[in-house]
């Protein structure tokens, strides 16, 4: 509104147009002066544009994904001060506004034919330690060359993903490529409950095969129902609504496994994770190490 007066001022006169808009001529007259002295600013606008800058920089870094109570938390992990409701008020102003995520998609092709693993996880997804109980599932992304699909291997204790794969089909070497990327992370997986849907690519037999060579327990959900495999549900879900929702359309296979590559790095080193104490998975994870380590010397 300042920008109009000034534009207009010279033809018609600040009072004049004053007239005309919700403004006082004397409020002109003072948002001018503050230009010239940024010392007759009040503290708190003064604070306000301080803060808008860092709520800036926080959405911008964290690929626009987060809302203000992430934003708000990231700031304080910096130390910046601020209550949740100016960080609200604020960007509201700046015209900023987290991901919200949408309806999902089914891509579990069932197998009746095949013999079941046990369900050993019902719907508990819970861990004591890394390496513990790990969940996959994939997902499909449209892109102007057709579609893509995208398997992710999460370890439950941190909800670090471990592995991860994009490819132009669905069948079984999708997914285990994605597992064989997080046996290498891993260095290993003995011992671990391995939980999927009831998608045919999960019961292959290649797929029950590498599984059993790794020392690993099977575990696999109902057909069709997100809440038996709700963690690996919700990730996905977080993946599509912060990467793929918000800036396609895409190209073809290369840029979603860019842009995937991206998303993961940020999601296990920097995102915060509300159910783990709003801090990254890899962060989560180092303090377990660091804690386990110092055991032998307390005792």
């Amino acid at each position: 509104m300042v920008a109009f007066i000034d534009a207009n001022r010279d033809l018609y006169g600040v009072e004049s147009i004053c007239k005309q808009l919700p403004i006082a001529p004397s409020l002109y007259y003072e948002m001018k002066a503050r230009e010239r002295e940024p010392a007759r600013i009040p503290p708190r606008l003064q604070r306000d544009r301080q803060l808008s800058l860092e709520i800036r920089r926080v959405f911008d870094a964290n690929f626009e994904a987060y809302g203000a109570r992430k934003v708000w938390r990231q700031l304080r992990r910096e130390d910046i001060v601020a209550a949740r409701c100016t960080v609200e008020r604020l960007m509201r102003s700046l015209g900023l506004q987290g991901v919200v995520r949408g309806r999902k998609c089914r891509t579990t092709i069932a197998d009746d034919g095949s013999a079941l693993p046990l369900d050993r996880v019902n719907r508990q997804f819970q861990a004591e330690r890394p390496n513990q109980l790990w969940v996959a599932d994939f997902t499909y992304v449209a892109t102007w060359a057709g579609f893509v699909y995208v398997a992710f291997v999460i370890d439950v204790f941190a909800r670090r993903i471990i592995g991860w794969r994009v490819a132009r089909s669905m069948h079984a070497e999708l997914v285990l490529d994605a597992l064989e990327q997080a046996i290498w992370a891993r260095s290993g997986a003995k011992g671990v409950v391995h939980h999927s849907d009831h998608g045919s690519q999960y019961l292959s037999i290649r797929y029950s095969e590498r599984l059993a060579q790794i020392g690993a327990q099977p575990s696999v959900g109902s057909v069709g129902d997100s809440y038996d495999n709700a963690l690996a549900e919700t990730i996905i879900g977080l993946f599509k609504a912060e990467v793929i929702h918000r800036r396609g359309p895409w190209r073809g296979l290369d840029q979603v496994e860019y842009a995937t590559l991206e998303w993961i790095d940020w999601f296990n080193n920097r995102r915060l994770l509300e159910p783990i104490g709003n801090m990254p998975p890899a962060e989560y994870e180092a303090k377990y190490h660091q804690s386990a380590s110092q055991l032998p010397m307390a005792a």
